[in-house]
């Protein structure tokens, strides 16, 4: 299965953000409890980099004066590890446990964020997937529906 059949679930938890965003306004958008990554794009829509619950944490934690001024750019993580609609949903999912990962951006050829997929998302649809199987197994076993 590749991640392309995943994308209109990953298109929901996708939130995307300019680079001069301010971080109160960052963690605002993070406090939704179904949003865990922020993909920051430039101008043109590419991703530049993306921002975790964790990152937020961590600006507050180091005690910094003014953290209602610092911008996106300060804050985010710019070496993404992404992955692509063309790719195996199982490949993806071992890069995400190598790396200890809950959500990975999915991004288009034109680096542009099509989606943020979640581990638990993947793992349903994978399921899913093999419970179908199943189903076609046992029914082929026992002659049902061929004729």
């Amino acid at each position: 299965m590749r991640v392309e059949r995943i994308l209109p679930i990953a298109l929901q938890r996708l939130i995307t953000i300019q680079a001069d965003v301010l971080l109160p306004d960052q963690a605002k958008l993070l406090s939704n409890t179904h949003i865990s990554l922020l993909v920051v794009c430039n101008p043109d829509g590419e991703m530049i980099g993306v921002i975790t619950k964790t990152d937020i944490v961590r600006q507050v934690a180091r005690g910094r004066e003014n953290l209602d001024m610092l911008t996106a750019t300060s804050v985010m993580k710019q070496d993404v590890t992404f992955c692509r609609p063309s790719d195996s949903v199982q490949d993806v999912l071992s890069t995400m446990h190598e790396r200890g990962f809950v959500h990975i951006p999915i991004i288009d050829k034109e680096s542009r964020p099509s989606g943020v997929l979640n581990v638990r998302d993947a793992l349903q649809v994978l399921l899913a997937e093999v419970e179908h199987d199943e189903t076609l197994l046992r029914d082929y076993v026992l002659g049902i529906g061929y004729h």
